[in-house]
């Protein structure tokens, strides 16, 4: 073999590995920040359906994409902490699950693009301009206005007419859930109820302050969405299943762990949708020009045999209602 021609070829050869490397696609950074934590189901279920959502486009995990999960495990005070961590891994978008963990991304960055989902009253809460035109670097799924919560206040009144008394479970450093009692306080006199609220943020605070509602007669429960409430929410079940209290809830694994009735958005629905977004803001689109979009999809899901243990006997009209019924 002549000398030129053998340099060619151990030139190309050594070339081999750079072209390889040239070919490979490159991998977006896609932050996740959830309130919960990594191990429970239902958060398990809506990253399914993002991370389905986003196969479905293309956007493959360990091929073109890359995705930093961050947890909260309910704790408000250290999402600032943890909105700051992401932020610094300069990911090309964060997907963020409630008001409070997106106010604490806002507050770490104006330029990163953020995908919300379940956020209440995006433009009261000052997270958007407008729903049609959101601004800034922030857009999303919203959840429904706070008048909603009436409509579980209604919802167990229907269930259990002999409720006179509701404990509201809600965390009070999460503004939106303090909004979402007032609410409830808005329609309980003409329903003839009085609401009493209950802090969800401790385990041990939530078990003692339902065993105390509970020595009075006519009490009923309301589970307001917030991740206190999804985290507990075995003990949550435990505790009104032995003090016989009619419940109403907001999602739907609630019911599936044996509460009575849960009544809220498709939350898994949400993150399917919000893989769609990220798709496009990856493609070049800006937060700004994506409006803000409500939920297209609610969920009636009844548990028969909870019902049947604390001897209710349910309207036929609302179990016909029922998109589950649990037996």
């Amino acid at each position: 073999m002549k000398r030129r021609e053998f340099i060619t070829l151990v030139g190309g050869v050594a070339s081999w590995p750079l072209a390889a490397r040239a070919q490979q696609p490159e991998r977006r950074r896609i932050a996740v920040f959830m309130p919960g934590v990594a191990d429970d189901p239902e958060y398990a279920a809506r990253n399914a359906a993002f991370l389905q959502g986003l196969a479905e486009l293309g956007w493959i995990v360990g091929r073109n994409a890359r995705i930093d999960y961050r947890w909260g495990a309910g704790d408000v005070d250290r999402y600032r902490t943890i909105a700051a961590e992401l932020v610094a891994l300069t990911p090309d978008v964060i997907v963020a699950l409630g008001y409070a963990i997106v106010s604490a991304l806002q507050k770490a960055t104006r330029s990163v693009p953020i995908v919300f989902t379940n956020v209440i009253d995006p433009v009261g809460g000052g997270l958007v301009e407008s729903l049609a035109r959101p601004g800034g670097n922030t857009t999303g799924f919203a959840s429904p206005e706070f008048g909603f919560a009436g409509k579980w206040l209604e919802l167990l009144k229907e269930v259990a007419p002999r409720v006179t008394r509701v404990a509201v479970l809600r965390d009070a450093a999460i503004a939106s859930q303090v909004a979402l009692f007032g609410s409830i306080q808005s329609v309980a006199p003409s329903l003839g109820v009085e609401p009493r609220p209950i802090d969800s943020h401790d385990a041990g605070e939530i078990e003692r302050a339902l065993i105390a509602f509970a020595r009075q007669p006519n009490g009923g429960l309301i589970a307001t969405p917030g991740a206190g409430v999804l985290m507990h929410r075995e003990l949550i079940v435990r505790i009104v299943a032995q003090h016989r209290l009619p419940a109403i809830y907001s999602t739907r694994s609630h019911a599936v762990s044996g509460g009575l009735v849960s009544y809220g958005i498709d939350e898994v629905e949400q993150f399917r949708r919000a893989a769609g977004y990220v798709d496009r803001i990856l493609k070049g689109e800006k937060p700004a020009d994506l409006p803000v979009q409500a939920p297209t999809r609610y969920e009636l899901i009844i548990n028969l045999k909870t019902a049947k243990a604390l001897g209710l006997e349910l309207p036929p009209s609302l179990l016909a209602r029922a998109d589950e019924v649990i037996e």
